[in-house]
């Protein structure tokens, strides 16, 4: 088994429940994600989108 720390751009909505699951299940498009952090948020103003820049270390086989 073998870590690794990933960067990941997601785009979020404001719902809490919504962003968590959202984070997660893009993080386990690269193995099991062991703990994560949004570490940062860009808005676009013109398209009112906001995506999450997340840090992650995942667990891979």
């Amino acid at each position: 088994m073998t870590t690794h720390f990933i960067t990941a751009e997601i785009e979020i909505n404001d719902q809490q429940e919504a962003i968590a699951k959202a984070v997660e299940q893009e993080l386990s498009k690269h193995g099991e994600p062991l703990r994560w952090a949004i570490t940062s948020v860009k808005e676009e103003s013109v398209e009112q989108v906001k995506t999450a820049i997340v840090e992650a270390v995942v667990t891979c086989k």
